[in-house]
């Protein structure tokens, strides 16, 4: 610092040190111990808080800065690998006015008053990788670290298998470095985690630690077995073959060589374009089947991007739109207890109010009582709370430094909060259960009654929650039988329910009598029994009277029936009240075509089919239904075993896909011509 700099304020100074060391240490959790301390959007506001300091009085900026950075140091384990073209990081956006800034600066920075052409892509939750390949082969492959410095993973990304060893083509380049995204999608997320909890080890908190740790792993083997996937949306160096001209053409010509690029890309036009295209993924970001934090704009044609060029650690071409935050932290007020359709007691923390995700979360699952005590959470603890999508917000894990000297851990009571019977907890079993039953426990008689009355299940409009209550609590329905037998009367009697309503209902009632043996037996609640084994179940038994007479050999032969299923199966029809319940349901019209499924038409066996965007007349479920009953079958992403891709309006990515893997595209009237008449489809 020269001696006529303007003096800092001591503030300032005290301040940016603590800012710089607070996210060194956070930094150091999130990139080197996989490990993350806080949630992504807290280590932002920290961040920015730095940049505006430094902003503010230039002096203070050290080469140390985090400001300075783009990553953390690489694992020493590994041999270190230093990147011929440093793998910079971009600028965030968070607002749409940070969006409209940067087309300006673009605009002003091409010298042009013209719509500027961006070209727009998502923004993975992963691990950057730098893929390096010589006369087509992959020979290193290497992790960020600190932009200039990653860490050597070859023998660990050898083992992904959504990455080539050799590229296609008759004339690969000579060196070509290809940078993308290493992340692991939710579906195997899940299953990494059910193994780790089978084998009593750590889960991961969340898909990108799980990729990273993946990575990271010394022996290959071990990375093996996680599930990883990549896709590719930049380029380092590049010898033996000009650079396409621009980035769209860069990721089209990634796909000719055989590497895997994301489907949802798109070229857009000026700041509106771009805030289109985030709105868009916004509206489709729960159901993409990996995680993102955001989009990203690049500016398309490569020789614009030259003339902007960079800001110290990254290009001035590109922006990273986030989203808002999926995780924050915030107080534990509470633990309570919310009881299930089957009696599961699921322990609830009680949140001081805080924005996740858009939407305020005062409440996050615990899951269950070993759960509690594995995260050691406590009541006053500050916790990093997770919320993605439409999945219940749950706790990842509490904050170690900030628990209170008055934090009490939880305690499981031995009565259910809401009726007041045992809670009991069989050895075998992670869950604890209220004793009490339908009859006993309205907590279970509602939850019971929401699944029978489901779209999945028995698929009666109208009866939702709030009717469900006022039922329950009124006595007026306890058992799911009693909804067959309920009058216009009664059903007008209740708050916010006029006679048209109570009609529209009664009517709904009515038609779920005429339904099939596989959503009857679903909507029965019958634990372990989910959709799928009870299809199997209706398929194999063919009617309601074998499959209650049924014992257990006869339960384990049927597929997706394993002893834990068949012993639940044996238990709820042995129970008096559940065989009155069926006889009840049965007397009051409920009905369905018997038979054994093997002597129907089964004209789409052996076939595959995917369904995506809206059909005209038959909903998702509803197609699945009838082409299961076929004897096809219904898988919900595209491959090449994929046999038929059927699509209606607004069909996303999975209808690309399926143009580029060349698989046949159909719409919902060519897959009626393939089924059977819907009265023999019916199981």
């Amino acid at each position: 610092m020269s001696s006529d700099s303007p003096a800092i304020p001591t503030a300032a100074l005290e301040r940016a040190a603590q800012l710089r060391a607070e996210l060194a240490r956070h930094n150091h959790a999130y990139y080197v111990l996989d490990n993350p301390t806080i949630p992504d959007a807290e280590y932002d506001k920290l961040f920015r808080e730095l940049q505006a300091l430094e902003q503010a009085h230039p002096a203070l900026v050290t080469s140390d800065s985090p400001t300075q950075r783009v990553g953390g140091a690489p694992l020493p384990q590994f041999e270190q690998v230093r990147h011929s073209l440093p793998m910079l990081s971009i600028n965030n956006g968070f607002r749409d006015d940070d969006i409209v800034n940067f087309d300006r600066r673009v605009r002003e920075g091409l010298k042009t008053d013209e719509q500027a052409e961006y070209h727009c892509e998502l923004k993975f939750d992963g691990l950057a990788i730098n893929l390096r390949y010589e006369n087509g082969l992959l020979v290193n492959a290497a992790t960020r670290g600190d932009g200039a410095t990653g860490e050597n993973v070859t023998s660990n990304i050898r083992t992904v298998r959504a990455i080539p060893l050799r590229l296609q083509g008759d004339n690969p380049p000579a060196v070509i470095d290809i940078r993308g995204e290493v992340l692991m999608f939710k579906a195997d997320f899940a299953r990494l985690n059910a193994r780790q909890r089978d084998a009593g080890q750590r889960e991961f908190a969340n898909p990108r630690n799980a990729a990273a740790g993946s990575l990271r792993q010394l022996d290959p083997r071990i990375t093996a077995q996680r599930s990883l996937r990549f896709f590719a949306y930049g380029i380092g160096v590049l010898e033996g073959v000009e650079l396409p001209p621009s980035h769209s053409a860069l990721l089209d010509w990634y796909v000719q060589l055989g590497i895997p690029v994301a489907a949802e890309r798109r070229i857009a036009h000026g700041a509106e374009g771009l805030l289109t295209f985030y709105r868009d993924i916004g509206l489709r970001r729960a159901q993409l089947p990996y995680e993102i934090d955001g989009v990203v704009y690049k500016v398309n044609a490569v020789a614009q991007q030259a003339q902007l060029g960079f800001v110290s650690r990254a290009p001035r071409f590109a922006l990273a739109h986030k989203f808002p935050a999926e995780e924050a932290m915030t107080i534990v007020q509470d633990i309570g207890l919310q009881v299930g359709r089957t009696g599961a007691m699921t322990p609830v923390a009680r949140l001081a109010p805080v924005l996740v995700g858009g939407v305020t979360v005062t409440n996050a699952t615990l899951h269950n009582e070993d759960e509690v005590r594995r995260k050691d959470i406590q009541i006053g603890d500050t916790v990093i709370v997770r919320r993605a999508g439409d999945v219940i917000p749950e706790v990842v894990s509490f904050v170690p430094e900030l628990r209170p000297a008055d934090a009490r851990p939880f305690v499981m009571p031995a009565l259910c909060p809401v009726c007041g019977s045992p809670i009991v907890r069989p050895e075998e079993e992670a869950v604890a259960r209220c004793s009490g039953g339908w009859v006993k426990c309205p907590a279970q008689r509602k939850g019971g009654l929401l699944h029978f009355v489901s779209r999945r299940a028995m698929d009666i409009e109208g009866l939702g929650d709030q009717l469900v209550d006022q039922m329950v609590e009124r006595n007026v329905v306890t058992t799911a039988a009693d909804l067959y037998r309920l009058g216009l009367g009664s059903l007008a009697t209740m708050e916010r329910m006029a006679d048209k309503s109570a009609a529209n209902v009664l009517k709904a009632i009515e038609k779920s009598k005429s339904t099939t043996l596989a959503r009857f037996v679903y909507a029965l609640g019958i634990r372990h029994v989910g959709e799928s084994t009870a299809k199997e179940l209706a398929r194999h038994f063919g009617g309601m009277d074998a499959l209650q007479n049924a014992d257990e050999a006869q339960l384990l032969d049927v597929p997706d029936v394993g002893p834990v299923v068949a012993r639940s199966i044996l238990q709820f029809m042995a129970d008096p009240m559940n065989v009155e319940l069926i006889a009840q349901l049965r007397a009051n019209g409920v009905h369905w075509e018997e038979g054994a499924s093997g002597a129907r038409p089964k004209p789409l066996a052996g076939l595959t089919f995917v369904l995506t965007g809206t059909l005209p007349t038959l909903t998702r479920d509803d197609a699945a239904e009838r082409i299961e009953m076929a004897g096809g079958k219904v898988a919900g992403s595209v491959s090449k075993k994929t046999s038929y891709v059927v699509a209606g309006s607004d069909a996303g990515s999975k209808l690309a896909k399926a143009e580029t893997l060349g698989v046949p595209v159909i719409d919902e009237a060519a897959l009626l011509d393939m089924l059977p008449p819907s009265n023999e489809s019916e199981s």
